[in-house]
């Protein structure tokens, strides 16, 4: 790991609080000779939040009483509050085949306002893909870079001197996946302002060899720099940033989590760093996410969780909450501990009824 090479950022791999290593040698799928259209119609796994969830007759008349409990459970851990993450339990439908999106058309989005969630987290992404900007004594740490580096100098550049914050401090990125719209735009941020950038170690190699997907308007993976391990940490000036290893979306997505700040209060966010089973039917895979789920519920539990955000608005409605952002006011934002736990509940119970399905 080349930390001679951070100066401002300090990673630590510690496992003070990993019950057990998440790490796997489960390899990602073979993609990289399928043609285009094939890989965005797996990716059309990975936007399957775009869509709403509904159970055609015949899956409802041909489901197992094991997949009907999950999906119940699921149903009942939602509520009315966490409906988007419902979209999940889609994949437990064996005849269920992800529309194919259409990439330009969610790239093209018109990026929403960028917008101050707590007094040291900032929304500086778009209207399909989440970037977001927490601030320290020694400059930014940006979670996630979107597509390309237009969307780097367009939205978040411009996103953070709207909310009054430097670019040129984006000290580190931390890249939650091995994913374009999520990597992408880095290098426009490690040319111009020097950032380093932190995936974790199975991701990196990922992006260094064999990319899942890959899309001509994403930009091209950056160079390895830093890599951390589950139980890690990343320090930049006063902040610490958890790293919890969550497996599934990708084998090496990143779930940060980490403290903001509301006037006196103190709360603790967790940023779900890969929610779609966008992976085909791999019952490995899907049971790390399952496995992932579970623990990070623990997790979340034991260091007091309130706040839940995604890298996709549309998982986590972060655009509408920023909306309602009032001086004074409640914060849209903070969920409480329990409806955390419901929202992994929920996650998890989609995955283990989809293993369920494959197994019947």
């Amino acid at each position: 790991m080349p930390l001679e090479k951070a100066a401002c950022t300090r990673v630590e791999t510690s496992m003070r609080w990993a019950s057990r290593s998440m790490t796997t040698s489960f390899r990602a799928e073979e993609v990289a000779s399928a043609s285009l259209t094939t890989r965005r119609a797996l990716l059309g796994m990975g936007c399957a939040c775009c869509f709403a969830l509904a159970a055609p007759r015949a899956f409802a008349d041909a489901m197992t009483p094991e997949v009907e409990r999950h999906l119940a459970a699921a149903k009942q851990a939602a509520g009315t509050d966490l409906e988007a993450l419902l979209v999940l339990g889609r994949s437990a439908d064996p005849t269920f085949k992800a529309p194919t999106p259409d990439l330009e058309k969610l790239m093209a989005l018109p990026a929403p306002p960028a917008g101050k969630a707590f007094d040291n987290l900032f929304f500086v992404g778009g209207k399909w893909v989440s970037a977001w900007a927490l601030t320290t004594s020694d400059g930014i740490i940006l979670f996630d870079a979107m597509n390309n580096e237009d969307d780097a100098e367009h939205t978040i550049e411009r996103g953070l001197t709207t909310v009054g914050l430097d670019p040129s401090k984006v000290r580190t990125i931390i890249v939650t996946h091995g994913h374009g719209d999520h990597y992408g735009g880095a290098s426009y941020f490690t040319r111009k302002y020097g950032s380093h950038v932190v995936a974790s170690e199975v991701d990196w190699t990922m992006m260094e060899t064999k990319l899942e997907f890959d899309h001509p308007r994403w930009g091209r993976p950056p160079k390895r720099d830093i890599a951390v391990a589950d139980g890690g940490k990343v320090r930049l000036g006063d902040t610490t940033v958890d790293i919890l290893i969550t497996p599934g979306h990708t084998m090496g997505t990143i779930s940060p989590i980490f403290d903001v700040r509301l006037g006196s209060q103190k709360h603790r966010v967790l940023l779900w760093g890969g929610t779609a089973f966008n992976f085909g039917r791999q019952p490995e895979r899907l049971q790390a996410y399952a496995d992932a789920t579970a623990r990070t519920r623990q997790v979340a539990k034991q260091q007091g969780v309130d706040v839940f955000i995604s890298n996709h608005s549309s998982y986590d409605g972060s655009v509408e909450k920023l909306g309602a952002v009032t001086a004074g006011g409640a914060n849209p934002f903070v969920l409480g501990a329990s409806t955390v736990e419901r929202a992994l509940t929920v996650m998890n119970e989609c995955a283990q009824a989809t293993l369920a399905s494959w197994k019947a």
